[in-house]
């Protein structure tokens, strides 16, 4: 599985492709334990360069413009929250994978996960 570069992680941030040898990293990336972490993580990439140029043109007092912009970016997180699911699918369809597949795959580790978690509850309080 090839990482993509840091050009092409910022570019992928922003919802460009990656070529074809980094289609299994995508999924990883949309599918793994820490895929929340990641979404944000993407986000703030985002939202960081906008935040920075608004901060800079609002006129007015430094807690007047920092309240703008953390205003604002209070609502693209919460945007960004409120559609991640659909995002991480998005992605992962448009490095090549069929619909659903993102689900799919996440349906997977929780259902061994849980599988686990009985297990361990059993050894401890049935034995």
């Amino acid at each position: 599985m090839q990482r993509p570069n840091p050009l092409q992680w910022v570019l992928y941030a922003f919802g460009a492709g990656l070529p074809a040898s980094k289609r299994d990293w995508v999924l990883r990336d949309v599918t793994a334990r820490t895929w929340v972490l990641r979404h944000f993580a993407r986000t703030t990439v985002q939202l960081a360069p906008i935040a920075v140029v608004l901060f800079v043109l609002i006129p007015g007092p430094v807690w007047v413009r920092a309240c703008a912009v953390l205003a604002g970016l209070c609502i693209g997180f919460f945007y960004s929250f409120a559609y991640m699911y659909e995002t991480t699918e998005h992605r992962a369809m448009k490095a090549g994978f069929p619909r659903g597949t993102v689900a799919e795959v996440r349906g997977e580790s929780t259902a061994v996960e849980r599988a686990e978690a009985e297990e361990r509850y059993n050894e401890r309080w049935r034995s």
